[in-house]
C-alpha cells in the first residue's frame, strides 16, 4: 500500500497516491476489543468455577476465541482503509471482502466536519466526515491525526468552495 501526502496524490493523475490510516486507530480498536471481551472471560470463569467447580471453568475460554478472531479482523480492516486526494475529487477506499471505493467530487461537498470523541481524543485521533448533496454518499475517514484531519478539512473546504462557485 502506497502512502503519501495529498500533494503527491493530486499530482499523480490517473494513479492516485493512497494515504493509509495511522496505527493509533488499530491500537484503539484492539484495546476496546480486549476491554470488552476479557472481563466476559474472567466473569464466566469465576461464575462457573464457583458454582460448578474448577473443572467446569474451561468454557470461560470461549470468549477468548472471538477476541483472537477480532484481533486479526481488526488488523485486516484497518489495513483496508485508505484515501487519496486528486485534482477534482477525494477517493476513499475500504473493505476486505466487499471492497468499497467512494469518490467525492469537491464541488458536491456541502459540509466537512472533524469530530473526536473521548476515546479518540485519548488516542490522539479524529474523524473527518464529508456531507454531500446526496445523503447516501456521505463519507467518513476515521482515525486521523488531529492536525491531518484539520488540514484535510481546510483543504477540502477550500476546494469545495472553489468548485461549487461556478454552479
Amino acid at each position: 500500500m502506497e502512502t503519501g501526502s495529498g500533494e503527491e496524490g493530486r499530482a499523480a493523475g490517473d494513479h492516485p497516491v493512497w494515504t493509509a490510516l495511522p496505527p493509533g486507530l488499530l491500537r484503539m480498536r484492539r484495546l476496546l476489543l480486549v476491554v470488552w471481551l476479557a472481563p466476559a472471560a474472567v466473569a464466566a470463569g469465576l461464575v462457573l468455577g464457583v458454582t460448578a467447580g474448577p473443572a467446569w471453568s474451561a468454557p470461560a475460554l470461549l470468549p477468548l476465541a472471538p477476541m483472537v478472531w477480532g484481533w486479526v479482523l481488526l488488523g485486516r480492516n484497518w489495513r483496508s482503509w485508505r484515501y487519496a486526494e486528486r485534482a477534482d475529487d477525494l477517493l476513499i477506499s475500504r473493505g476486505v471482502l466487499w471492497r468499497e471505493e467512494t469518490v467525492v467530487p469537491y464541488g458536491r461537498m456541502q459540509l466537512v466536519e472533524v469530530t473526536s470523541g473521548p476515546v479518540e481524543r485519548r488516542f490522539g485521533l479524529a474523524t473527518v466526515q464529508l456531507h454531500t448533496a446526496a445523503a447516501a454518499t456521505d463519507a467518513t475517514i476515521p482515525g486521523l491525526d488531529p492536525a491531518e484531519a484539520e488540514r484535510l478539512r481546510d483543504r477540502l473546504t477550500e476546494l469545495g468552495e472553489a468548485r461549487s462557485a461556478g454552479l
